[in-house]
């Protein structure tokens, strides 16, 4: 059998295949209210009926402030829950299961209202330059993640991935090129994991399912976190009940970065031997081929795909036929599948 189209379980709930719909922003809340709208009812289902495995929706803020644009979604307050519930019937409907992606975007965030970060330093000299937090700032975003947590679970989400990546609020407290403080959540590594440590704890006291982490693997940077570093991350966040660690890579600080097909693979092949956890490839995985070979020699145990299911919904179809597997089609498309 394809283990692309192998079931997989994590912490008792199944996904079907291999195949994660990767968080993609959509900038599509168009009454900059945080809310799901008709087109996120239709993106994200139409990539389920794609028999896609795990359906992730885009960043989604714990906060106003965290918002990486004025039209992202958001989780902030009970109204959000509706539409999510909305979202998640009609995933489950296809056989697929749901994850959120909950996220700040601290110094990225790109807003007319005060934005926040671990230390007042702006993103590049285009950028508004962010209030340094307080420790009750801190406090309050900490409560946020553990109350949007509380909030995916009324909404019917399967997952909860934690985005720690790309150079967003989390990744900033945890890289010593943007964490600056001279408290107890910066200077040393340790210090610097504070933080995310602390938002794990929480959103574990309203969360009993599966719980990803996104983190930046490289940071393209001399002075950035060395890989050292990020094992010691990973193997805190397994200790602290982290299921999986989903592997991308950049954006804490502008950077030239080489991109080619599995350009983020090696380490997310290192830390799935490192720390003896479950990883997911992300990063221009393009064809059936090569999400085989990924899970065939045992580097990853789940593929992300994103812009590949943006230009195709039924990426996976394809992907079935180029390695030569053949997936059930859905009973409305039967006619035209094969």
């Amino acid at each position: 059998m394809a283990k692309l189209f192998t079931p997989i379980d994590i912490k008792g709930i199944t996904i079907k295949n291999r195949i994660v719909m990767s968080p993609m922003c959509m900038y599509s809340s168009m009454e900059e209210d945080g809310k799901i709208t008709p087109f996120h009812l239709t993106h994200y289902t139409s990539r389920a009926v794609g028999q896609v495995g795990l359906v992730m929706t885009e960043a989604t803020a714990v906060q106003p402030e965290g918002r990486i644009s004025a039209q992202d979604l958001g989780i902030w307050s009970e109204a959000h829950i509706n539409g999510f519930q909305q979202l998640n019937k009609q995933i489950h409907t296809c056989g697929a299961k749901s994850a959120i992606q909950l996220a700040h975007a601290g110094r990225k965030a790109n807003l007319e209202s005060t934005i926040y970060a671990p230390s007042p330093f702006a993103f590049n000299e285009r950028s508004k330059q962010p209030a340094e937090m307080t420790l009750d700032d801190i406090k309050t975003t900490i409560d946020a993640f553990k109350n949007a947590a509380r909030r995916s679970k009324e909404a019917g989400f399967d997952m909860i991935e934690i985005h720690g990546a790309h150079g967003y609020l989390i990744n900033q407290f945890l890289s010593p090129l943007t964490n600056k403080r001279n408290d107890a959540y910066g200077g040393s590594m340790e210090n610097r994991y504070h933080f995310l440590s602390e938002i794990i704890e929480v959103i574990k006291s309203e969360w009993t399912g599966p719980l990803f982490v996104r983190i930046s693997t490289d940071e393209y940077h001399e002075a950035g976190n060395t890989l050292e570093n990020i094992f010691y991350y990973t193997n805190r966040m397994k200790e602290q009940g982290v299921d999986l660690i989903d592997c991308s890579s950049g954006g804490v600080v502008p950077a030239s970065i080489t991109t080619y097909p599995g350009y983020q693979l090696k380490r997310c092949e290192a830390i799935k031997n490192e720390a003896s956890i479950a990883t997911g490839a992300v990063g221009l995985i393009t064809s059936g081929i090569q999400a085989e070979e990924i899970l065939q020699n045992n580097r990853a145990d789940l593929v992300f795909i994103g812009r590949s299911l943006l230009r195709n919904p039924y990426w996976a179809k394809a992907a079935a036929d180029e390695i030569g597997y053949t997936i059930d089609a859905p009973t409305q498309y039967k006619r035209g599948w094969k």
